[in-house]
């Protein structure tokens, strides 16, 4: 009986296949920050997106459903939630008058984990009418940076504002 063992060739290439297929699919296991981020995004947008139905819905028992503040306007209805003010806009958080604080009124984000950015004429920020949460507590810049939610207020008493997540930079 004649015992037959493996070549040194034969081995070589079965490491050559092997080091081939780890350094195309490693990538793909790797990279699981960003798709945590992504991840963690859609989560922000659900946690919005149910936190201003829920002011919305003490707005409709207050009657403040259908008053509007205008663009940049001072506040003329608001609501409270656990313990806090939020300005509203027919009947939604109102996103001109946004403030970390009334934020976690309604959504609890840690201050540490995000930011803030209520929009204005600048071409780094949300625009008027909006704010946006980034990851992380750095300077952002929404014309370029690609990782964020953007909530977009209410723009009359029939529609409800819309919150968006772009997490192709995440």
């Amino acid at each position: 009986m004649k015992q037959r063992g493996f070549t040194l060739i034969e081995l070589i290439i079965v490491i050559v296949i092997l080091g081939i297929l780890a350094v195309t699919a490693a990538p793909k296991f790797i990279d699981i920050q960003s798709d945590a981020k992504a991840s963690t995004l859609q989560g922000v947008k659900a946690s919005l997106q149910t936190g201003a139905q829920l002011v919305y819905a003490k707005s409709a028992i207050a009657g403040e459903q259908k008053i509007g503040n205008g663009t940049g306007a001072a506040a003329d209805s608001q609501v409270v939630v656990n313990n806090v003010t939020i300005e509203t806009d027919f009947g939604y958080p109102d996103a001109e008058l946004m403030t970390t604080a009334m934020l976690n009124g309604f959504v609890d984000l840690a201050a540490t984990d995000w930011t803030l950015t209520v929009g204005a004429a600048s071409a780094t920020t949300p625009a008027v009418g909006a704010f946006g949460i980034s990851p992380g507590t750095a300077t952002y810049d929404y014309s370029s940076d690609t990782c964020h939610v953007i909530y977009v207020e209410a723009a009359n008493a029939d529609t409800p504002p819309v919150v968006s997540v772009v997490d192709t930079g995440c």
